[in-house]
Formats: C-alpha cells, structure tokens, sequence
C-alpha cells in the first residue's frame, strides 16, 4: 500500500478525472455482465423445451425474481415470435450492451489520458524548477547524465507505473468484484472454492516479483552513467579527437553499454514472468473449478444445470483477464518504484539557499559591500578562512591568488549560489541573508571567464537577463561591447542563431557577447571572472575595451589571472589558501620585497 501512495502522490491533483474514471468503468463492468450473462438465455432457445412461464411472481428485489422474469418475459416471447425472433432479441440486445460497454471503456481511458499526459507534465515541470533552485554545489558531485536519465526515463517509467495503477485500482477490481457477486448468486459453493485458490497465485506472484525493483534501481543507474559518457564525449570531442582517444571512449561506452544491458534484460525477464505466471495458474483454476462444477451437474446436487455451468465459466473466465492485468501492473510498479525513488532523491535534495519569509526587497546599490568573518568549506576541507573585505561603491576591487585560494568561491558567495558556513556578507549594512534572491541578484552582472551562450539567436542572447527585449537598446549593448560589427556580418544578424554553446563564434565573439548581456541588464555590481586569460592578442584589445566600458560607473569584483589587467583597480586583494595575505594597489603591493602579490607579479613577467 506504501508503493500506492507514492503513486497517488502524483496524480492527486486529478481527483475528479479519476472519480469519471471509476464511474465509467464500473457502467462498462455492468454493461460487460449483461452482454456475457446473456448466454443462457441463448443456450435456453436452442438446447431447452420452450417451457411456457405464466406469472413470475410478486415483486421481490433478489436474484429469484430477476431470473423468473427474465423467464417469463423470454417465454412470452418466445410465444409470439418465435424462436428465431427471440435468437434475433438476444442478438440486439447483446450488441447494445456491447456498444455501451466499449463506449464507457473509451470514456473511462479518455480520463486517464488526461490524468497520465497531466501527471507527466507536472512531474517534469517540477523536477526542472527543483533543479532551477537546488545550489551549484549539488551539481558538482551529481553527474548531468544521471540528472537528464531521472528527468526523462525515470518520468516515463513512473507514468508507465501510474497507469499501471490506475487500471489494478480503478477498471480491474471492479471487474472482478462485479463478476465475482454474478457468481456468488450463480453458485456460491464453486465460487469459494475458486477463491480459495486465489491467494496462491498471489504468493507465487509476488515471490516472483520481489527483486524487481532493486533490479530497475540498478539498471536506471547504469543508464544515467551511460548517458554522462555520451554527454562527456559530445561536450569534449575535440579533445577526443585530437588526442586519438576514440578507441579509449569506445572501450568505455562498451563496458558501461553491456552492464546495462545486462541488468535491463534481468528487470524485462522478470517482468515477463507476469503474464506466462498469471496465464498458466487460471488455467489451472478453471480446469479444477470444471472438474468439480462437471460433478455438481451430473450429480444433480447444488442446484446447477449444465447451462448454469457454461455461463458460469463464461463469466469466471472474464475474470482472468483483469487478474492479468493486477498482476502485470504489479510488476509495472515495483519496477516503476526504482525511479520514483530516483526522482524523490532530486526532489527531496536540501535546498540550503532559501528565502526568509518576511524577506527583504531591494532595488538599489548605495554604500558598499563588506565580508564580515566568512569561512566556508567544501566536504568539510576549509576553502575560505575568516575574510574580511569591503568594497565602497564605485570600487574596482581586484582577487588575485594562486589556483585553488578561493577566489572564484568567494565571488560566488555574492550572488548566493552558496551560502557561507560561518560569518555574514552585507550589501548597503543588509544581510544578503535577508534580502529577496530576486532582487539580490538584480544588482549583478557576472561576465565568466568561459562564456555561456544558449542555442538562440544574437538578440535573445543579449536580452537574457531582461523581461522585454527593447531591439534599440540590444543594438546599444552590443556597440558598447564591440559586438555589433561581426553580428551584423552573419546572414540574420540579430536573429542569427549562435550554434550549441555558442560554437558558431569564435571565443573573443562569445566574450563580447556575454558582455553585452551584462550592459543589456544594466547592473550596479559587476563580477568579472577573467574574461581575457584565454584569449588572442587583438580579441584580448577588443575585449578589454568592451569591459572599460562596461565597468564605468560600476562597483566591479574583478577575478584576476592576468595581473597586468588589474593594475589600476582600486585595491587588490591577494588570496593564499583561502586567505586575505595582502591588500593594497598595485604600486603599494609592488614595495613589499618578499610580498605574494609581487612574486606572482614576477612570475607572470617570466
């Protein structure tokens, strides 16, 4: 029952598509009832004496009556037209019933396409904007091939699951109990009977199924593990391909390729055991419930006659069917668990940057910056120890340090895609802690060292960050960011599509694009990752430019790995295992003989 909760979980919005669903199935169950119980009238015309029943009796609400006018009215019939006539009755009266039935079947299958093509849709909606808000620390151990598995496979397997559930819950047992209360009142000796060997098929069953679901947990693993190497070699082909690494990555994607498949076909072996499993037990049971009905009839005891027997086989042999149907479903969803699990995982994941509730809005930059004690760690290793900074409006403050000192973490501190273990950060005297994220980040502009640009065009590039797209001012920033001239040389322009990741352009095209992006927000705080480290001399100029523009009348943070790029910032801030060592300008930091700022400053004129 645990497993059908989690299921419900998710297509509990959809209540009363489910309530028409339950509603539809049981008119098919009533009609599907009607159109097999209609047998023994048939077998009565052709096999019986046409037996003359003058008066059914007083009213009386049980199956008696119902089966003594039933009789009288097929003998009055009868009586008038026939026996071919009555043939003909019958014929009608079985097509209309089967009309309905599978008219109520559609009605009942159009309400769950709703409910499975809804629940999908939600269950993905939400596991994107859980992965929109969870920190970047997360990402950093989870692999993006895992994430993409859980967020397309695993959604499918679970509307497989949900499905699956919908028909065992809503159509099948409805079935069964319906057909089963024809049975009870046709014989309620061989019915027991035939119950009594119901709760072995299910031992059997469920035996059968028990390690399906850490099978499919297993199998969805591998596959998101696939899936991160078919993402790492797209991403990185050039470097696949220029170090004749093809045979390495095919090796690789071979191992990971065959431990799937192996767990794949131990999940669809069991899973096909459902159906063979469930086939071959009700073939026993009606062979057994044949035996002992036979002897009822041709003992005369239990009041059965042989076409009591036939219609009771009939209708007990619609039963197999929806049992069928319960038992694959079952199947269905201990494999359909394993990713309900998966997502769970993603959707429970701790969302450690949180928003206060009385939250403070914010809409201006006026004062300064200061870092007040702040430490934090990653897996518990100290990545910054006790900083103290402040940084006055309009400042150009510059972080320098060797590779792993913390700059970039400390940059990310900011704009809080992380939040610092101990010590505070305010903006204007103001707690980032307490400020709507919204807003917060607002008052940024973050222009990367390695640029990010979407499969858009230039324009919608550009305009990222703001809600309306002003096609004057997106002409304004890329001038400013010297990116008009080479947008206006490709067939579109503006609308020109800038390939996967921006691989249409070239790096100092890319930089100056996400430049734009940063005037086209207009922010009063800029973070600026190096963005001229990886490129050419005359890229490099025109970038440099770009950024002198872009930082005029701002208050910039300035991520250095050229120092010869920083040398008129304001005051730089020199970082050694994630601490401040030195601060200073660059011609107070330069007069310190055994300073860390003019060794590294020594070892970039080298």
């Amino acid at each position: 029952m645990n497993n059908i909760r989690l299921l419900l979980k998710y297509f509990a919005p959809y209540k009363w598509s489910a309530v028409k669903n339950i509603l539809y199935n049981l008119l098919s169950a009533l009609f599907a009832l009607l159109t097999f119980t209609l047998v023994y009238p048939f077998l009565r015309v052709l096999f019986l004496p046409a037996v003359v029943v003058t008066n059914p009796g007083a009213f009386q609400l049980n199956a008696d009556y119902i089966q003594a006018f039933g009789k009288y009215y097929l003998s009055v019939f009868i009586e008038k037209n026939g026996q071919s006539g009555a043939l003909i009755l019958i014929v009608l009266i079985v097509i209309s019933a089967s009309l309905f039935k599978n008219g109520f079947i559609f009605l009942a299958n159009n309400c769950m396409a709703f409910i499975r093509s809804s629940t999908v849709r939600d269950l993905r909606k939400k596991l994107y904007h859980k992965i929109l808000r969870l920190p970047l620390s997360f990402f950093t151990d989870a692999r993006k091939g895992d994430v993409m598995t859980r967020i397309s496979n695993d959604v499918q397997e679970i509307e497989i699951s949900v499905i699956a559930s919908l028909t065992m819950m809503f159509r099948d047992p409805m079935y069964i109990l319906i057909f089963v209360t024809y049975l009870f009142v046709t014989s309620y000796e061989l019915t027991l009977f035939a119950l009594v060997l119901l709760p072995v098929s299910g031992w059997l069953i469920g035996r059968a199924s028990r390690t399906l679901r850490s099978s499919s947990l297993l199998g969805q693993q591998h596959l998101g593990r696939l899936l991160s190497i078919v993402e790492e070699t797209l991403t990185g082909l050039r470097i696949v391909k220029g170090f004749n690494a093809e045979e390495k990555m095919k090796v690789q994607f071979a191992e990971s390729n065959e431990r799937y498949a192996k767990v794949f076909r131990r999940v669809i072996r069991k899973a096909y055991l459902a159906s063979p499993i469930s086939e071959f037990l009700a073939t026993i049971v009606v062979m057994i419930i044949l035996y002992v009905g036979g002897n009822l009839v041709l003992h005369g005891s239990g009041n059965m006659t042989a076409a009591d027997l036939i219609v009771f086989l009939v209708v007990f042999s619609q039963i197999i069917q929806p049992a069928k149907n319960i038992t694959t479903a079952y199947f269905a969803i201990q494999k359909g668990m394993a990713s309900i699990d998966r997502i769970d995982q993603v959707l429970d994941a701790e969302e450690t940057i949180t928003e206060k509730e009385n939250a403070l809005a914010v809409n201006g930059f006026k004062d300064s910056i200061e870092f007040k004690g702040v430490w934090y760690a990653y897996n518990n290793e100290p990545v910054l120890r006790d900083i103290n900074l402040k940084i006055k409006k309009g400042q150009t403050v510059a972080i320098v340090g060797k590779s792993g000192a913390g700059k970039s973490t400390l940059a990310d501190l900011l704009p809080r895609f992380m939040d610092s273990d101990k010590g505070s950060i305010l903006i204007d005297g103001v707690d980032i802690r307490d400020l709507k994220i919204r807003d917060l980040r607002y008052l940024l502009g973050i222009v990367s060292q390695h640029p990010i640009l979407f499969n858009t065009s230039f324009k919608e590039n550009i305009a990222f960050g703001v809600e309306k797209a002003d096609m004057v001012k997106v002409e304004s920033a890329a001038r400013i960011a010297n990116a008009h001239d080479f947008i206006m040389e490709t067939e579109l322009g503006y609308e020109n599509l800038v390939g996967e990741s921006g691989n249409k352009l070239s790096g100092g095209q890319k930089q100056r694009i996400s430049i734009a992006r940063a005037i086209m927000a207009n922010p009063p705080i800029l973070i600026l990752d190096e963005a001229t480290s990886a490129l050419d001399t005359e890229s490099e100029r025109l970038v440099q430019d770009a950024i002198l523009k872009l930082m005029k009348n701002r208050t910039s943070l300035v991520i250095a790995h050229r120092l010869s790029t920083i040398q008129h910032a304001d005051m730089i801030v020199v970082l050694d295992e994630g601490m401040i060592v030195e601060t200073g300008t660059h011609a107070e930091l330069m007069t310190k003989e055994d300073g860390v700022y003019r060794k590294l400053h020594s070892f970039q004129a080298i």
